[in-house]
């Protein structure tokens, strides 16, 4: 049987820590950056957990058991 690929658009977007939890990086932080209120600081800067709805698809994209 041959070796199990993982797929290479969810390997960029994805890591997986060593307790087995998978991190994202959040929406909203590539254009359009300059529009937002000054005082109004969104903490877009920081990784986050995929939700636990979809941690198994993305683990199986990933090709982590």
């Amino acid at each position: 049987m041959p070796k199990m690929k993982s797929h290479q658009g969810a390997s960029g977007r994805f890591k997986v820590g060593k307790k087995g939890k998978v991190r994202r990086r959040r929406a909203g932080h590539n254009h359009i950056l300059e529009k937002k209120h000054p005082k109004r600081k969104r903490r877009l800067n920081s990784e986050t957990a995929v939700s636990a709805a979809d941690e198994k698809r993305v683990k199986r994209l990933l090709g982590v058991r």
